[in-house]
């Protein structure tokens, strides 16, 4: 079986992004953003979906946060998919609850090569220790984009806004964990193709 791993660099006028993913490592995570409640979230990201992910990137923050977080999801999302090449004998979906404290964030997801994300999450407040909190949908719709991923993230409860994001990321993460798991051989479509 051949090691499913990807790597991107992406360079842009604003940002300067590596990424790089085992999806058969053991969950570890070397991230630096420069934007450290997002590097502790993607940290979260790898050691649930049980993935090791490396990384850097180097954005124009005196602007803003914005484009290196939506970088950082593009590049992810592509990084993803080249470490899923064919997508031969993997679950395809993944689905999860995971509560944190007064929060549950549920996540369902297809990789099935049509982008596209509901999120149904509000958190109350604007900003987790400078970061815009807004970001983290844009985060995910470009993942999703860049990645080729159906995703709908619901928020049932939560009043804490940092429990609120940390379960969707752990949920999204675990979902993911279930979606590449290897689960035969084929590819899991009618069509032949995702």
């Amino acid at each position: 079986m051949r090691r499913r791993t990807g790597e991107v660099r992406r360079k842009t006028r604003e940002t300067d992004i590596r990424v790089r993913v085992d999806l058969d490592g053991g969950g570890t995570a070397d991230v630096r953003t420069g934007i450290g409640f997002f590097d502790h979230m993607l940290e979260i990201f790898a050691r649930h979906a049980r993935i090791d992910l490396k990384v850097v990137a180097k954005g124009d923050l005196h602007v803003g946060q914005h484009h290196t977080v939506e970088d950082v999801g593009i590049s992810l999302g592509e990084a993803l998919r080249e470490a899923l090449g064919r997508k031969e004998g993997i679950g395809r979906y993944g689905f999860f609850a995971a509560p944190m404290d007064e929060a549950l964030a549920t996540v369902a997801l297809d990789l099935s090569g049509r982008p596209y994300l509901r999120y149904g999450v509000r958190t109350g407040r604007r900003k987790i220790a400078g970061f815009d909190l807004g970001l983290v949908e844009e985060f995910f719709r470009a993942l999703a984009s860049s990645g080729g991923i159906t995703m709908h993230v619901e928020l049932s409860s939560g009043r804490n806004p940092h429990h609120i994001v940390e379960a969707v990321f752990k949920a999204t993460a675990r979902a993911f964990r279930m979606a590449v798991a290897r689960s035969g051989r084929g590819i899991p479509s009618t069509k032949g193709r995702l």
